[in-house]
């Protein structure tokens, strides 16, 4: 059987531009709602209209044409894991003190059209009845399908809440269809309700959605299933746990958030996947992706110059490139830590070698980043002073010494004659998540890393090693709680780099946020070694960007929207 899949594209029949989030109409009529619900195709593609909101990393993975610079940005670059080469971009908003309610990054208020979409999907999807088509050769299939779409759709509207929660904390949470007038008057629901709603809704949901679609009509993928459910609720209860929320640590609330990564790990749906994951829908780790159509524009944009044969054009920088801050997390295969200080590289690692530090580290450092010496399409990336891949950022160059490889397709082709596109799969979700934030309950709930009882029969410590053995990266022995959440804080960094994740887990650790990052400048010597010099940018940081302030567009809207605090 040919797999189908879900690909989240906006419906162009169904995309309407609105003045208000809130106030989103589904159509714009060309077609009627009542229209749209008659018949099961198209009320199957106004549950897709629904997915289309699904938020990923990078924007335009599978869109063509001419966008704003923050467009084709990765927030990984407003953290200090990267950065991103158009300076003008609302994304450096976030790192150089200029962000504002009226200078905005990533609001996410589109959110809110999602949100809508799921409350009149859900609204109408409960009144239709196929009953007329019941000797259509498909209506048991239909049938098999119907029963899964509200569940899909409440799941989808709690993941919308959650993303609008971490960034804002306190939200406005419409559960059904508001008119304009009452969408301008909603307040805020606190994060805490916000969060009860997401599990409640999940738990629900869990018990009424297949584990994959395999065995039901069309075999699709990329369609939300028990497990990812499941994780959403997990998600939600380990930022409910997190210092941001949980200021007193709040030990119950740490069970809380073990346990549903615990109901995770028991479903035995998921395992971990030594190759590359990103980009691969058919792993077993990954619990669900962001289906993308084929593209070329991430590749083009984050290509070392040379390899887009023209197709990009010197003056557009629209490139993410790490830092040498995430460099530096990368542990040498041994599991040495490796850092680029003042006098040069420092590691204790008896087989590191200073002239070659980009060798034997932690494989998931070659799936990330494309440093000096490394080999791409069949040829040696030169990012040294006068290398053919050095230069200022608006001639092709890195303003960080390194490229991005995390989510690039090597076998994207400009080559006149031989171009080709490939598809781009997002991952939403995937199983080492559950792992970490099992490991980082567990400490936190037990103060002991290698606790375990009759329910929580795995520690922390080995949850931690699950990961690290799946890198192949040497395991950790017991330790106190304060040295393990280091290490731990690290693994997240590393095991999720470029996958959105540093600038939230930074946030809810109420670590502080991102006062610098570093980059490497490399020099080439007459005898042909090379000597390696960091290289520090500022970056502004108050106490008050551990939420997102709430745009003054919205607030002039609707009185009852409060500003965040300071903001």
């Amino acid at each position: 059987m040919r797999t189908k899949y879900i690909i989240l594209t906006v419906l162009s029949s169904l995309s309407l531009a609105s003045c208000n989030y809130l106030d989103f109409d589904e159509t714009n009529g060309l077609k009627t709602k009542e229209d749209m619900y008659k018949y099961f195709g198209t009320s199957k593609d106004m549950l897709s209209h629904v997915y289309s909101y699904m938020p990923q990393g990078y924007a335009y993975f599978a869109t063509e044409g001419i966008f704003s610079e923050e467009s084709y940005s990765m927030r990984d670059c407003a953290s200090d894991d990267g950065e991103f080469g158009a300076y003008a971009a609302n994304i450096q908003n976030a790192n150089n003190g200029n962000w504002s309610p009226i200078k905005t990054y990533d609001d996410a208020w589109t959110l809110y059209r999602g949100i809508r979409a799921a409350n009149s999907f859900l609204t109408e999807i409960a009144q239709v009845d196929f009953s007329r088509y019941e000797h259509d050769g498909q209506y048991q299939n239909w049938m098999k399908q119907l029963k899964y779409f509200p569940y899909e759709a409440r799941v989808l509207r709690a993941h919308y809440f959650f993303e609008l929660a971490r960034r804002y904390g306190d939200i406005a949470m419409p559960l059904e269809v508001l008119t304009e007038e009452k969408a301008n008057t909603i307040g805020k629901t606190p994060f805490a309700e916000v969060i009860n709603f997401i599990v409640n809704e999940c738990n629900e949901a869990a018990n009424n959605l297949p584990d994959d679609y395999v065995n039901e009509p069309g075999a699709e993928i990329g369609r939300v299933t028990r497990g990812f459910a499941m994780a959403v609720k997990s998600k939600a209860l380990l930022y409910a746990a997190s210092r941001l929320h949980n200021p007193s640590m709040d030990t119950e609330l740490w069970k809380q958030s073990a346990k549903a990564a615990l109901d995770i790990m028991n479903t035995g749906l998921y395992s971990l996947d030594g190759q590359e994951s990103a980009n691969n829908f058919a792993s077993k780790e990954v619990v669900l992706m962001r289906l993308n159509a084929e593209a070329t524009n991430f590749e083009r944009y984050n290509f070392p110059l040379r390899f887009t044969y023209g197709a990009r054009t010197s003056m557009i920088a629209y490139g993410n490139f790490p830092s040498q801050n995430l460099v530096d997390a990368f542990e040498t295969a041994n599991g040495y830590r490796v850092t680029l200080e003042n006098t040069g590289w420092v590691c204790d690692d008896p087989d590191f070698n200073p002239q070659a530090p980009y060798e034997n580290r932690d494989k998931r450092f070659y799936r990330t980043i494309l440093a000096n010496g490394m080999t791409f399409k069949e040829s040696t990336v030169e990012t040294f002073k006068g290398g053919i891949d050095d230069g200022i950022v608006s001639e092709g160059g890195s303003p960080t010494g390194y490229f991005l490889r995390r989510y690039i397709q090597e076998g994207t082709s400009f080559e006149p004659g031989r171009e080709s596109a490939n598809k781009h799969y997002w991952a939403i979700y995937r199983y080492a998540e559950t792992l970490l934030t099992y490991a980082e309950s567990m400490v936190n709930a037990f103060n002991d890393v290698d606790y375990t009882d009759e329910t929580y029969v795995y520690s922390a410590l080995w949850a931690i090693n699950e990961v690290r053995k799946n890198a192949d990266m040497p395991l950790l022995t017991s330790m106190g709680k304060e040295e393990f959440l280091e290490r731990l804080y690290n693994e997240w960094r590393v095991e999720f780099a470029f996958e959105d994740h540093r600038f939230w887990d930074v946030r809810r650790w109420k670590e502080g946020g991102f006062k610098s990052l570093d980059r490497v400048v490399i020099t080439k010597n007459s005898d042909d070694s090379f000597t390696y010099t960091r290289n520090t940018k500022s970056l502004v940081w108050d106490d008050k960007m551990y939420f997102y302030p709430i745009p003054d567009s919205e607030l002039r809207k609707n009185p009852n929207l409060t500003q965040n605090t300071d903001w």
